[in-house]
């Protein structure tokens, strides 16, 4: 539970690293020194010179002064500490609890396939921030959202590691009730790789209206590239229009389940999970709809990344309670 907390505290500060763009004031990576920051002036004056030597500088920040440099260096070190921190979180007592015996065997491999998938979220970081390292100062959106797409996966992980070991009872429901509970989860994953994509490109400063795109449903850019797939992919204002309406569309599936559950009188505790997952969804929808008219302000936008979290994780629950029914259960009407 504890290393949830620290990647979703690691997810939320990796969103401000990028609002605030951040994330390409440290030109190298060194996995074991890279926690101590400079320490002096001579080492800041030698961490600004290698900056200056890369795109962002040159093309975007010349002029900046070694003061607002630090700005800018502090977000990014924080974060890169927050992973290794991560690491260590999770590998001494994993490494003590096992040489004590207090380990199941069965969850030995489990944690072994977290701690892995953990040091290749820390390649993931590094090749990411390599793309903004060549000619254009900006991070590719693609590798930005396998970045955290991949630090999700990890903290979907390790939740569905922590039902398991608090032994959460199953419930019975229809065939096509579980369906609708995976498409939620489905389109819950969709969504969160398009507002990947929407950061990456910057599309949330354009079209700043809702439900319109400045007075259109589509806006006309939306289809500008060739072959029309790569819209869906590269053009900011196609990947804006999927993301926002993909977020409608999660809202009504989620009260849809909701509603479900309340005609089919389903257990108390699986309405509890649908309405936890609509509160957060709608909260999620409200932020996404406020931060995109207010031009994506860093405290609105660090807290819908924060919240998809949430989404996430109630989306999660809800498929783990439903989807592999315990033995002994009643089953449901729903």
């Amino acid at each position: 539970m504890l290393v949830c907390i620290v990647i979703f505290a690691m997810i939320v500060v990796g969103g401000v690293t990028r609002l605030t763009h951040s994330g390409l004031s440290m030109v190298d990576w060194k996995p074991i020194m890279g926690f101590i920051p400079p320490l002096n002036d001579g080492q800041w004056q030698e961490t600004f010179d290698a900056y200056k030597k890369y795109p962002e500088y040159q093309k975007v920040n010349r002029g900046m002064s070694l003061g607002e440099f630090k700005n800018i260096f502090y977000w990014e070190y924080g974060h890169r500490v927050l992973g290794r921190s991560i690491g260590l979180v999770f590998f001494i007592p994993f490494m003590v609890l096992w040489l004590l015996g207090k380990i199941e065997k069965r969850l030995v491999p489990k944690l072994l396939v977290a701690f892995l998938l953990g040091g290749l979220q820390g390649l993931m970081g590094w090749y990411m921030v390599m793309s903004g390292l060549v000619d254009i100062p900006r991070v590719s959106h693609y590798r930005l959202a396998a970045h955290l797409v991949l630090a999700l996966i990890i903290l979907s992980y390790l939740f569905w590691i922590i039902l398991d070991l608090l032994d959460m009872q199953k419930i019975y429901v229809s065939r096509w009730f579980k369906t609708l509970c995976l498409l939620a989860l489905g389109i819950v994953s969709l969504q969160i790789l398009f507002g990947a994509f929407t950061a990456g490109l910057r599309a949330g400063l354009g079209f700043n209206t809702f439900p319109l795109m400045d007075g259109r449903f589509i806006a006309e850019a939306a289809t500008m590239m060739t072959p029309l797939w790569l819209n869906f992919l590269e053009n900011g204002a196609m990947v804006q229009f999927v993301h926002r309406w993909l977020g409608t569309l999660l809202l009504l599936l989620v009260f849809a389940l909701f509603g479900l559950g309340v005609l089919g009188n389903v257990p108390y505790r699986l309405m509890a999970i649908c309405g936890l997952l609509a509160i957060v969804t709608l909260a999620q929808f409200m932020l996404g709809v406020l931060t995109l008219i207010n031009y994506v302000p860093i405290y609105l936008a660090s807290s819908h990344q924060g919240v998809a979290c949430l989404v996430l994780l109630a989306s999660v629950l809800l498929v783990y309670t439903v989807w592999i029914p315990a033995r002994g259960d009643a089953a449901s009407d729903v």
